[in-house]
């Protein structure tokens, strides 16, 4: 909502600021010149861009329309389900914890925080972090290396799409020029036409630099840098997870393993020490 909302601003200021000085929308209005520089836009993104990456960036337009799923009651969810599991192992040892790990899907304990059960890349990172804890295949020192090799997959494959929407957000005021440079050619093919009609080609002309310019610097680059945030609070999410996770295979207790882990993230979406502590009162009580 919020991106939708400073696309308005940033239409209507532009607009304002036109018609205040004198100018009329009809005049900006060339179809034209946006099939040309989206077109070629477009063309551009597909050639440098793998298929995998044009698809996690498609995603990732849409996460920008939605906003981030991380926030405070994410957090909340994640350290109930997290106690849950570590309490059931230091309770009855880690092959317990199996069954969950194995099939999340139908794990009591997944299933009853639905924004961590119902979130496929969560499930999955937490299950792969405990996986080998359980099969007995990793040292706590090895998982660490483990947890972050896999993080840094993670930080690339989400730097990828937006590197490639902030390249074509740089390209986009080239691509204005070459709709401009077309129209101009146009234009000098009717040099000897009427003065009306001249002004017409030339202001379409300039419209496409206008329109290659405002693509980039007021969408696509805020959009790119909108992205990027996302991936970062995203990344944030799964280092909290990797932090609980490593604290409690090297046997501090669960509350301390968690409140390490609380203590990493930010004060915006971070649950106050006290929000903690009623979450293990009402785990404990289950």
């Amino acid at each position: 909502m919020i991106v939708i909302v400073g696309c308005i601003v940033v239409i209507g200021a532009v607009l304002a600021g036109f018609v205040l000085s004198g100018g009329e929308v009809g005049a900006l209005i060339h179809p034209t010149e946006v099939l040309t520089i989206g077109g070629a836009a477009l063309g551009a993104l597909i050639i440098m861009t793998p298929m995998n990456v044009l698809k996690d960036l498609a995603r990732g337009m849409l996460t920008t329309l939605k906003g981030t799923p991380f926030d405070r009651d994410m957090y909340c969810q994640l350290f109930q389900t997290l106690y849950d599991l570590m309490r059931v192992a230091r309770r009855e040892g880690l092959i317990i914890l199996e069954s969950h790990v194995s099939n999340p899907h139908e794990s009591d304990i997944f299933s009853k925080y639905p924004r961590i059960g119902g979130n496929h890349h969560v499930c999955e990172f937490i299950c792969g972090a405990l996986s080998p804890l359980i099969e007995g295949t990793a040292s706590p020192d090895q998982l660490a290396v483990l947890l972050d090799t896999e993080l840094k997959v993670l930080e690339e494959e989400h730097h990828a799409p937006t590197m490639a929407l902030a390249k074509t957000a740089d390209a986009l005021p080239g691509f204005g020029i070459v709709a401009a440079v077309l129209g101009i050619v146009i234009t000098m093919a009717s040099i000897d036409g009427p003065v009306e009609e001249i002004g017409h080609k030339v202001g379409a002309a300039l419209v496409g630099t206008f329109l290659g310019i405002l693509a980039s610097y007021g969408f696509f680059g805020p959009l790119a840098a909108r992205m990027e945030s996302l991936g970062h609070a995203e990344m944030a999410f799964f280092r909290t997870i990797t932090t609980a996770v490593l604290a409690f295979v090297n046997n501090v207790p669960p509350k301390v393993a968690l409140d390490q882990a609380r203590r990493g993230v930010t004060s915006d979406v971070r649950p106050a020490r006290t929000d903690l502590e009623d979450l293990f009162k009402k785990a404990d009580a289950a």
